[in-house]
Formats: structure tokens, sequence, C-alpha cells
């Protein structure tokens, strides 16, 4: 059902004045502009602090109260966070005054020898409070749909690399398994066959065979990479080597020399990150040379990957199906971390940085962290972990 206009409404007033002589006058000028309300007047200033939670559409205020001011009462209103219409009204307050009152938050003051603008002040100051609450609640809910958006983009994330991790072990179970059986078999045939033809056919299906293990393997890896297992400083240094043979791009990879064992989950970011940076810069960069670099100090891992190409042009990250960087950004933050983008006509650099303590990653059970074979249970997280399968 719709609200009534402010104009109709019966309006809740609290009047904080100790003349009864005043408070009539201010009922008079209220009746008059033929407003519906009801009004309780109160003077001390404990009643008011008891009252001020209850509820009032808006508050009128007299200055010099017996023991304090209307400005004590705005002080409260305002430590209280109330969005709430405050007009001070006053037979002798000064202009200096006025203007204090109005930066600390009051809606209007009126002086007790014209009251004549009382109910056009009272009804815009309670319109511009409802205004400005329900801005407050649009940004209240903006914020909440932005956190369930990045949840569910944090948990789509999380979904993907459980995901890759089932495959890739189906994967090794099954395909692996069975490939790995097949090739037992054409080698006990070539063993125990002296025909020139069945020799010739074993060799052929010997290579199909060992090409399709490569194949699930690099799929494997793909999925799920297992040079993880020896730190994240060789995974990096890996996947450059496989960037550069692949694509002509000279690359080069930096790093400090206090590399430390990183918490579980982070390694797989970094990873990803780099693999997804090294995959744009083959795809839209046209650069000459790529960097990467790996730093940890104060407690923040820190990748950078650097190129010397085009640049982003202005628009390229506003785009409606534009979801690389934002994935990264997404990826980054289910460890705690972020990633920044700078681009101009030198180059593109893009950095994550990780802070490392208190990372809590939603999946640790599914992969291993970089303390490689010989950390404390290491031997039985392997079991589950697809980083250690490979081996067909």
């Amino acid at each position: 059902m719709p609200a009534l206009p402010l104009g109709e409404r019966r309006l809740r007033l609290l009047h904080i004045e100790d003349s009864d002589l005043d408070h009539q006058l201010i009922l008079a000028q209220l009746r008059r502009a033929g407003l519906s309300f009801e009004i309780s007047r109160l003077d001390s200033l404990s009643s008011v602090e008891a009252a001020l939670g209850q509820g009032w559409d808006a508050i009128i205020s007299d200055y010099n109260l017996p023991g304090f001011s209307g400005l004590v009462v705005l002080d409260l209103i305002k430590q209280r966070q109330l969005v709430l219409p405050f007009i001070l009204v006053s037979g002798e307050i000064g202009e200096d005054t006025a203007v204090a009152a109005m930066r600390n938050g009051a809606s209007d003051y009126l002086l007790k020898n014209n009251l004549a603008r009382l109910a056009p002040a009272l009804l815009h100051a309670i319109e511009s409070c409802e205004a400005q609450r329900a801005r407050q609640e649009s940004d209240r809910e903006l914020i909440k749909s932005k956190q369930q958006l990045h949840e569910l983009a944090g948990h789509l994330q999380t979904s993907v690399e459980m995901e890759r991790a089932a495959i890739a072990r189906e994967i090794h179970d099954d395909v692996g398994g069975s490939l790995t059986a097949l090739k037992f078999d054409l080698a006990w045939i070539a063993r125990h066959s002296d025909d020139a033809a069945v020799q010739q056919r074993v060799h052929s299906a010997l290579e199909t065979v060992s090409s399709a293990i490569e194949s699930s393997q690099r799929i494997m890896h793909n999925l799920r990479p297992a040079i993880l297992e020896q730190g994240l400083l060789a995974a990096v240094q890996w996947l450059a080597a496989r960037f550069e043979r692949r694509t002509g791009i000279p690359t080069a990879v930096r790093s400090g020399e206090d590399m430390q064992p990183l918490p579980p989950g982070v390694p797989l970011v970094a990873y990803r990150t780099a693999q997804e940076a090294l995959t744009n810069v083959s795809k839209h960069a046209n650069a000459a040379r790529v960097e990467l670099e790996l730093s940890m100090g104060g407690g923040v891992l820190t990748l950078e990957v650097k190129d010397n190409g085009q640049g982003l042009a202005p628009g390229d990250l506003g785009k409606a199906r534009s979801f690389g960087i934002r994935g990264l950004r997404e990826r980054a933050a289910t460890v705690g971390g972020w990633v920044d983008l700078s681009s101009g006509v030198h180059g593109t650099s893009l950095i994550l940085s990780v802070p490392l303590r208190g990372v809590v990653h939603p999946f640790d059970d599914d992969f291993t962290d970089e303390d490689g074979p010989g950390a404390s249970g290491a031997s039985s997280q392997s079991e589950h972990d697809p980083s250690t399968w490979g081996q067909l």
C-alpha cells in the first residue's frame, strides 16, 4: 500500500521546550498549517536522551533550556547516528550559533517571533531525511548485493578448481590406467610374436598409446599443475620457459632471495594468475619481451607480469564480456589478495599481491601447499592431491 503524502500523514513530533507559552505558539502554527500531528513536550536532558530512539518524525527544539542547550541534543543525535529532522527555534539565537547548528546537522533554524515558516520548514526537513534514509537503505542493499556477487564469484572460482581436480583424478585413474595397461599388453604381444606384420602394427600402436599417455599427462598438468610440488618459483619458471618455447617471445623470471613456504591455496592462485596473464600477452599484446617477478616482503607475496607490448585501449576493461581481469581479481580474493593492472604505450603490468598472514583457503584439503613432500602431513595429503598425479 503506497504511503500517504507527507501533508496528509499524522506526524509524531518531539518538542524540547521549557516554556508552556512557547509550546502553545508552536501548536498554533502547526494547526494553522493544517498538519495532523501528535506532539510531546520535554524539558530535561535525561528525558530527552531516553526519548530519542522512539521513532519521531521530527524534533523541534528551543536553544536555551534548563542546564543544557539545543546543540547538546543535536550532538546526541549525531553520536547515535540518527537520521532525524532537527529544527532549532529560539528567541535569541545569534547568526554564528545558527550557522554552527546547521553545520552540525540541524535541518533549519527559526526565530520565535517569526514562526510563519515553521510548517514548510518542518515538512521539507522530514522529506529530506526520508530521502536520505532511502539512499542509505539503497546503499546498504547495493553493498549487500555486491558482497553476494563477490561470494558467488569466489564460489565459482573454487568450484572450477575442484572440478578440474576431479577431472584430473578421473583422467589419471581411468584413462591413464587403461592406457598404461594397454601399453603393457602391446609390449607383451611384441615380445611373443615373430611375425613382421604384427611387430609393425604393434610398434605403430605403441607409438599411438605413448602419444595418448603424453596427451593425458599434458591435460592433467593443465587441469592441476604437478610442478607446484617443486614450489611456486619453479612452477613460474617452468611456465615462462614453456611460454617462450611456444610463442618465441623472450621471457625472463626474477625472484627475491627469501622465498618462504606459502600457505595452502596461494601457490595455485599465483600460478593461475601468471598463466592467464601470459595467455593474454600471447593473444593481445604483440609484445617482444615479457618479464615475471616474484618477491616476498613485509608479509606480502607479489607477482608481477610485465610486457612491452601495445597496451590496453581505454575501453578494453569496460567491455561487457571482458571477464579476464575480473576473474583474476575474484580468484585473488579467495586468498585475501588483489590484482592491480596498469597499461600504457610502453606495455602492460599486472601485479598480484597476497598478504600471507591469516590466509585460509576454502578447499585446503584439495590442494597442496609449497612445503614439499617432506612437510608434516604431506604423505596423507598427497593421497587426495591431484598435483601428485601424472606418473603413468
